[in-house]
């Protein structure tokens, strides 16, 4: 395992310095162009504005995803369940720390993790992930999170994210600088007739801020979908099923809902990309391409490809057979290291329904809600919205009366 974090730290860290070279040269050409002979001073600002934005996201990132994200924070007694999940896929991880769990209230099923290291970690599921997934497909979504948060992959996502911001960023302020006062005409009467090259450099400028954010939105996605293939393959390590996670994915994919919460910001840091419909339509081979995640068909395709095999040898083979690619997915050094992992079925069995699954997660989150919750001697259990707090309640069924007190237990 720790052969896959340090190859996965050697090569985020070569793309995050090349990433880093396009943001500088970015700042660089926003100086040349708003003020010929300036590219130091956009150097300058490129640099001050990035230090400015990686400290708030490093300190502050997942307090920024979870307030993004609508999250609430959840104990073990408003779902036991997926605590137990958590605390099982946490021990099989080898984490050091229990991650903090979060619910987010959408029907869209989805799930992230942040945390700028496994001590700080967190864990955030949708409402909708719970009603429509059984435990073993949950399981198999949280220990895909999980797996990112051993991989080491959500701070250097937070970080790469920041430098794709920055990018995107100086290079719109230059393009609408250029746009509004028309800066590069200027450039050019003031320096077509003195200095030639001076003029070469702002065009030059003026093509790299326009291509820039498109460079660093591809190494965006090299880092990120090789990411969620290790994190696949982590997850069927850690549960010893890979069907559980293929099934909750094929499930997902079935629900063609957009996540509300999220955004471009923050899209890269869910299982599933939450800004498309999963449905099939005659532009999702142009998605797919442009997405920060691979295929969702793919990806189980791969899972149920492992023959009988839950380590990552078995799913680098599986992911070489279902891609066609000569080059697997799981870096040399930890192949090496690798031993035969056999898939085991759970052993225990989800008997709730999914209407079961549902009346769970609502009561969840009406009392997060703070709704009272009251047993009636008729056997009807009354919800009452907490505007109604400290006042007489009728049972419509019964007739009987009773007090709506808040619980704060």
């Amino acid at each position: 395992m720790w052969e896959l974090v340090r190859a996965n730290q050697r090569k985020t860290t070569t793309l995050i310095i090349v990433m880093a070279i396009v943001l500088f040269a970015t700042g660089y050409a926003l100086g040349e162009v708003m003020t010929p002979g300036g590219g130091l001073g956009g150097l300058v600002v490129a640099m001050v504005i990035w230090m400015f934005m990686t400290l708030i996201s490093y300190f502050g990132g997942d307090s920024i995803f979870l307030a993004l994200g609508k999250a609430k924070k959840i104990e073990k007694k408003d779902h036991p369940i997926l605590f137990n999940v958590v605390e099982e896929m946490t021990i099989a991880a080898g984490l050091p720390k229990v991650p903090d769990i979060y619910i987010i209230d959408e029907a869209a099923p989805n799930a992230f993790a942040t945390g700028r290291k496994p001590e700080k970690a967190v864990v955030a599921v949708t409402a909708g992930l719970l009603e429509r997934l059984n435990r073993d497909e949950l399981q198999g979504v949280i220990a895909h999170e999980l797996g990112h948060i051993k991989n080491r992959d959500v701070l250097y996502m937070i970080m790469v994210g920041v430098m794709i911001g920055t990018i995107v960023l100086l290079a719109d302020v230059g393009l609408r600088t250029l746009f509004w006062t028309g800066g590069a005409r200027r450039t050019s009467s003031r320096n077509i007739g003195g200095n030639g090259g001076q003029v070469i450099i702002a065009i030059i400028a003026l093509v790299l801020m326009i291509l820039a954010p498109i460079l660093a939105q591809l190494m965006y996605l090299a880092i990120s979908r090789r990411r969620e293939y290790l994190a696949d393959a982590s997850s069927a390590l850690f549960t010893r099923y890979p069907e559980g996670l293929a099934s909750a994915l094929e499930k997902i994919s079935r629900i063609p809902e957009k996540l509300k919460s999220a955004s471009r910001t923050n899209a890269a840091m869910y299982i599933v990309n939450p800004l498309k419909l999963t449905k099939k339509n005659s532009k999702q081979r142009l998605s797919d391409i442009s997405s920060t995640h691979p295929p969702i068909s793919e990806r189980i395709k791969i899972l149920r490809s492992m023959a009988g095999g839950a380590g990552y040898l078995d799913y680098d083979s599986g992911f070489k057979k279902v891609t066609g690619k000569a080059v697997g997915v799981v870096p040399l050094g930890s192949l090496e290291h690798a031993k035969k992992v056999a898939s085991e079925k759970p052993k225990g069995k989800d008997t709730r329904s999914q209407i079961d699954r549902i009346r769970q997660t609502t009561d969840m989150l009406w009392k997060l809600n703070q709704f009272m919750f009251i047993a009636c001697a008729c056997g009807v259990n009354l919800k009452i919205p907490p505007v109604y707090a400290n006042q007489k309640i009728q049972c419509p069924h019964c007739g009987n009366h009773h007090s709506a007190t808040i619980s704060h237990n």
